[in-house]
């Protein structure tokens, strides 16, 4: 069996929709979807569907973060491959087809799907979303092609049960945490290019900051907890020239410009908020409205 994980929280907007993706995927195992909601509002909204399909479960958690939600979510699937993803995006028709083949082979542990943003390329943010996933995307590629290690999205990746980890609450990125951990066991990670999930990414600065901030402070994060650096501001920034190769016109090198200082203005911000104060996951996992 496969046991599919919708984590969400006030996300009664798009809920169905990331749990009606699914339910169109044509596999030959047998499927359960299972949808943890942080909030009333969101599980109530999920249960339109638990209540027509027998093989879908909603449940609500006690909104304390997505690693909590997890962990419990976890105890509940009775799938030996779990496929995780989120209440606010979708699958492709196919998904579920592609990022389940890798496990053919043994010593795959967990498969990558492949994010596309939904944010249009001719707004300066929906350029940067345009931009951040294709370099995912090519780097996962050459990644796999030269044998080297990548880490899996958490917007879709799918997971041996038996891997999977125990998730500190505290956690800011479980994505990273996992992969870790899965090469930890000596297994691989593997990428799957057609399993597409479409994401809607922010449209305006503060939100922007409000994802970025869960993402690059989860790699701090994660560097103390299990010794693996996987990005850092010295990466990004000799990494960084190989962007302009995305720009085709002025417009668009004058949004790559405004990335660059964005990103600075991020990592100063990751320090002095988790190096120096000390934030919370709390603190720092806030809502992105623009995204929902």
């Amino acid at each position: 069996m496969i046991s599919v994980i919708i984590t969400s929280y006030k996300e009664e907007k798009t809920i169905r929709k990331a749990i009606s993706s699914f339910l169109k995927q044509k596999v030959k195992e047998r499927v359960e979807i299972i949808v943890m909601c942080g909030d009333n509002d969101t599980f109530n909204s999920a249960k339109y569907y638990s209540e027509k399909y027998k093989n879908v479960f909603v449940y609500r958690d006690e909104g304390k973060g997505k690693p909590a939600a997890l962990n419990l979510a976890i105890k509940k699937a009775k799938g030996d491959i779990l496929v995780l993803s989120d209440g606010d995006v979708f699958v492709d028709s196919k998904a579920l087809h592609f990022i389940l083949q890798p496990f053919e082979k043994k010593d795959v542990g967990a498969v990558s799907g492949h994010p596309v943003s939904l944010t249009s390329k001719n707004s300066m943010f929906g350029f940067w979303s345009y931009i951040l996933t294709e370099v995912a995307h090519a780097q996962r590629l050459n990644a796999v092609k030269e044998n080297k290690r990548i880490f899996c999205s958490g917007y879709l990746f799918a997971i041996r049960k038996k891997l999977f980890p125990y998730l500190p609450e505290e956690l800011l990125s479980e994505d990273g945490f996992i992969s870790c951990k899965v090469y930890e066991k000596g297994y691989k990670i593997a990428y799957a290019p057609d399993a597409k999930v479409y994401v809607k990414y922010p449209t305006n600065f503060r939100d922007w900051i409000k994802q970025k901030k869960r993402s690059v402070g989860g790699y701090l994060q994660i560097k103390k907890l299990t010794g693996v650096e996987f990005r850092s501001f010295k990466k990004e920034l000799f990494g960084g020239f190989a962007l302009f190769r995305y720009v085709s016109n002025i417009k668009e090198l004058f949004w790559l410009l405004g990335l660059f200082i964005a990103r600075v203005y991020l990592w100063i911000l990751i320090y002095i908020e988790i190096g120096i104060q000390k934030k919370k996951h709390r603190d720092i996992w806030l809502r992105v409205e623009s995204t929902k």
